[in-house]
């Protein structure tokens, strides 16, 4: 099975059916007006970095801070924070784990409620990432996805159809 991707582990908190659709390539996020506003403000935010830092074709960091060894990630809205700090430490696990670089911690930024969060990855949330990345891998190898629950964050998502139908 090839490598989790960050934006999966976040998809893996707010809802499983969409990061099962996603990982079989149903891909509804071309058309949703949130990802294209998140996209704008990540974009137009934070000029001076260098952004979208691609890792092993499986990682995207949103820009870092090689010096300071902090990795960045960049949201419209703080409405999926938990989502947002798995993913964020999944990126910090991923280079830790994957590429041998310790020490690093993550910010969330938030620039349009101007509202930053720190993010650490300590040894009892890797374990936990360890738990979660077993669970995902566990999920994907399901056949379907008509057996995940919907949930009320499907009124925004660009999947909705696949949830109501």
């Amino acid at each position: 099975m090839k490598k989790i991707t960050g934006t999966e582990v976040n998809y893996f908190f707010v809802c499983k059916r969409k990061l099962w659709l996603s990982r079989h390539q149903i891909t509804m996020e071309h058309n949703s007006e949130n990802v294209a506003i998140g996209k704008q403000i990540s974009e137009n935010s934070y000029l001076r970095e260098e952004k979208e830092v691609r890792i092993d074709e499986t990682i995207a960091l949103d820009f870092v801070d090689w010096e300071r060894k902090v990795v960045h990630e960049v949201k419209k809205t703080d409405k999926l924070e938990k989502a947002h700090e798995w993913q964020l430490l999944y990126y910090l696990f991923y280079l830790k784990k994957y590429k041998g670089l310790e020490g690093f911690t993550g910010i969330l930024n938030y620039p349009k409620l101007k509202k930053t969060k720190e993010v650490f990855l300590t040894c009892e949330l890797e374990k936990e990432m360890e738990k979660v990345i077993s669970e995902i891998e566990k999920l994907l190898e399901c056949e379907v996805s008509k057996d995940f629950p919907a949930r009320r964050v499907c009124q925004a998502c660009s999947y909705e159809e696949f949830c109501f139908a």
